[in-house]
């Protein structure tokens, strides 16, 4: 089971959108910790049976082959605040994350209309997931 939290395991685009969104944290001052690039599908697997066939809350609507991360194309982050990771979505740093997110040329999840996930970002070269499924290439 992988649920990598190394950028070099995302694509080649995706990493270079990854790292410019790492520079612009830096210089603004927060400290990002990655929890998850990519994902293969036991994990993604294990990630959607929660709260659904083993305890816990429901954190995914992907099963596997349906998140981004099984693609190389995503990431889930938290900020740390004197080394600790800040969970608190209604602290003015997640907000601030989606900012430079997007202007690093990522999608933020926190502005998705179902299914708002802060932590989550990603690059799909314009593609849908179904596009991708069907052997469309991020770029």
């Amino acid at each position: 089971m992988i649920n990598s939290r190394d950028i070099k395991e995302l694509l080649p685009v995706v990493r270079e959108k990854v790292e410019k969104f790492q520079q612009l944290c830096d210089e603004n001052n927060i400290d990002l910790l990655i929890t998850s690039t990519y994902r293969d599908a036991e994990s993604q697997s294990a990630l959607y049976a929660q709260g659904r066939t083993i305890p816990g809350a429901i954190v995914t609507n992907a099963k596997a082959g349906q998140s981004w991360h099984n693609h190389r194309c995503a990431i889930d982050v938290v900020p740390l605040i004197n080394g600790k990771a800040n969970w608190n979505t209604k602290d003015p740093v997640w907000a601030k994350l989606g900012e430079l997110g997007k202007q690093a040329g990522l999608e933020w999840a926190g502005e998705w209309k179902r299914f708002r996930e802060m932590a989550h970002f990603q690059y799909t070269g314009g593609l849908t997931l179904a596009q991708l499924q069907a052997g469309g290439k991020v770029v």
